[in-house]
């Protein structure tokens, strides 16, 4: 069996991460979304275990599997066997910074490769961080993100949580 670790902080998930995840399984016998602790980013809007349920109500596939993880990415991938590792790409600075990570990676663990996926062109612009900025500011996210989540990302946005 071939699996595939589709890491990510994923706060929120969105409808690009989605695509990405759901072109993954169609690749690969088995999927592990791994939601991931960020420590570059700051100001989660969502703890990981909210992160995880967003994504188990939203994902269709029945070889996706959802789980986290708090340490290097490669001794997960380790752990499990993984094949590969799947990165969604949107641009060029999207490129630069996944190649030193599956640079990185190879190195820690030669085993595992790195899979790069590019968005859907109308996903080109979208990131958590987007989604977050427009929400806070009242804006429209409807186009976003998963519509079995987005009632919970208003909510949070305005701080109702």
């Amino acid at each position: 069996m071939k699996t595939a670790i589709c890491p990510g902080s994923f706060d929120p998930v969105t409808l690009g991460h989605l695509d990405i995840i759901e072109r993954a399984a169609e690749l690969f016998d088995e999927v592990i979304v791994l939601v991931m602790s960020n420590r570059s980013k700051s100001g989660s809007l969502f703890t990981v275990e909210e992160r995880i349920e967003f994504i188990n109500r939203t994902i269709k596939g029945k070889n996706i599997k959802v789980d986290t993880y708090d340490g290097l990415l490669v001794d997960y991938a380790k752990q499990k066997n993984a094949v590969a590792i799947v990165k969604g790409l949107r641009a060029m600075s999207d490129f630069e910074y996944e190649f030193q990570q599956a640079l990185t990676n190879k190195s820690l663990y030669p085993k595992v490769e790195t899979v790069f996926l590019t968005t859907e062109g109308k996903n080109m612009f979208l990131s958590s961080s987007m989604v977050k900025e427009v929400c806070t500011l009242g804006g429209d996210i409807s186009t976003f993100v998963p519509q079995e989540i987005i009632n919970d990302i208003y909510e949070r946005c305005k701080g109702d949580n």
